[in-house]
């Protein structure tokens, strides 16, 4: 268990996922944690879902805090910096989990020297199972870059990266929970064009899809080869294998997610 104060400003979907990860996992008790958030029907959910102290000062929880994350949007953090930089300790670990928004510019936003940790999770951190990638400046010890790794770990998996592929990190992860909807809505829809019924044709898309993710994930095989361990010859599914070859599902998918990474490239070069 830390013995530090986790302070958030911003208590939105992701901001509330991280909450919860850290209280389900025994990192921090209630008493640990603060946050802020611009409304006060916010706070309240908050507070009555966790029993946290919640506050609508963005500067107390500033003070307070030994990990500050920033779990505001990107467009935020011009009015929220300049708000608490003469706030946070010295010693403070500030965590950002704000696409487009690099080590750099943050530091310069500061204008002082401070810790600081980069951090790109995705939405299934709303049910714990996030893929969250970590990269800190050089005021960040091994051991500080633990503990928020630690943080992260507690909804999901988290990997340490150099800066220099968050853009990939973006389209792999960031952004690909959309395309794998996409890809579970388009099986769901061919069952029932077979004549499943939706409801239980997105139920066996989806679980589907989480299992499959769940031996490419455990096994520790190379993804190809669970591909073929399913291809019998002259069987059902190499014939569907043949289908998606024929339509492009590979340069579609690296194509779509090298578009993603580029985008993101380019907001962080303010373009």
């Amino acid at each position: 268990m830390f013995d530090k104060i986790i302070g958030f400003i911003g208590a939105g979907n992701m901001g509330s996922a991280m909450i919860g990860g850290i209280l389900n996992a025994s990192l921090a008790t209630t008493s640990q944690l603060i946050a802020s958030a611009h409304s006060a029907a916010t706070l309240e959910q908050l507070h009555s879902r966790f029993k946290i102290e919640t506050t609508l000062s963005n500067e107390t929880v500033a003070e307070r805090s030994d990990i500050l994350v920033l779990a505001v949007k990107p467009n935020k953090f011009d009015e929220v910096i300049p708000q608490i930089s003469s706030h946070v300790k010295n010693n403070c670990i500030i965590v950002s989990i704000a696409a487009g928004k690099t080590i750099a510019a943050i530091e310069e936003s500061f204008g002082r020297e401070i810790k600081l940790v980069r951090a790109m999770p995705n939405t299934p951190a709303l049910v714990g199972e996030a893929m969250s990638a970590l990269c800190a400046n050089a005021s960040v010890s091994t051991e500080e870059l633990a503990e928020v790794q630690q943080i992260f770990n507690s909804f999901g998996k988290s990997e340490v990266v150099p800066e220099s592929l968050i853009d990939a990190v973006v389209g792999v992860s960031g952004s690909s929970p959309a395309y794998v909807y996409m890809f579970i809505e388009a099986m769901a829809d061919a069952a029932v064009a077979d004549g499943m019924p939706r409801t239980q044709a997105y139920k066996f898309a989806a679980q589907s899809v989480y299992g499959a993710a769940k031996m490419v994930l455990e096994t520790g095989r190379h993804p190809g080869e669970l591909k073929d361990a399913v291809c019998s010859p002259g069987g059902t599914t190499i014939e569907a294998v043949a289908a998606l070859e024929k339509g492009g599902l590979r340069d579609t998918v690296i194509t779509a997610q090298r578009a993603c990474s580029q985008k993101s490239h380019d907001m962080s070069a303010g373009r």
